[in-house]
């Protein structure tokens, strides 16, 4: 049974609803209206963020339980609110007019998952090409509960040589929470127990993620 009283993360200084980004932390430019948007979101709906991020440049980002639609309106405020420049990926198909402009701009780049080697070459390729480079992933990969996460995730973390951010939605007190740095070693199957144990207090909107 998932315990819903778990202690959350300590929270330091924060703008309203939402934390204080870290200096290496990649920003969008000229988003002041977004960010506004995105705080009045949060505040709507109740929403608070708890934890701290890392001074990190790159790092992958998982983001569970993931039950509901309402956990992409919840994420894109805080990114908005953020102003944080965190990048999701979209299979290209997804990419046509007017569609494609729109998801650029909220930072879902396509991929080919037909191209040689993969979804996981060709993100590694373009995270050690940037300087700085957030990637999020909801890495249950389905709305709906199931036994075994998909460890794309973990793949380009671990090929890239970047730590993994736990970040969690927790419905009954409307938190969005930040949590440790995961580094991967060479065993994924125990690192995938560590992650999804980690995760065990957490309450979707719908479920956990036993």
């Amino acid at each position: 049974m998932t315990d819903t009283t778990a202690p959350h993360p300590p929270t330091p200084a924060s703008d309203g609803p939402i934390l204080p980004l870290p200096p290496r932390a990649p920003r969008v430019r000229n988003g002041s209206f977004s960010r506004w948007f995105g705080r009045a979101l949060l505040k709507l709906g109740g929403w608070r963020m708890v934890g701290e991020f890392p001074d990190v440049p790159k790092l992958v980002l998982i983001g569970a339980p993931h039950s509901s639609n309402w956990d992409g309106v919840w994420g894109f405020a805080a990114k908005m609110a953020l102003g944080l420049d965190i990048r999701i990926l979209g299979k290209k198909e997804l990419f046509w007019w007017p569609m494609g402009p729109i998801l650029r701009r909220f930072g879902v780049i396509a991929i080919d998952r037909k191209a040689p080697g993969g979804f996981v070459e060709q993100t590694v390729d373009t995270i050690r090409a940037a300087d700085q480079f957030w990637l999020g992933i909801a890495p249950e990969g389905t709305r709906k509960q199931v036994k075994e996460w998909k460890s794309g995730f973990w793949k380009i973390a671990h090929a890239a040589d970047i730590p993994i951010l736990l970040e969690y939605f927790h419905y009954p007190d409307k938190v969005i929470g930040i949590g440790p740095l995961f580094w991967t070693s060479d065993d994924p199957v125990a690192d995938m127990a560590r992650i999804r144990e980690w995760y065990r207090p957490w309450q979707g909107k719908n479920h956990g993620t036993d």
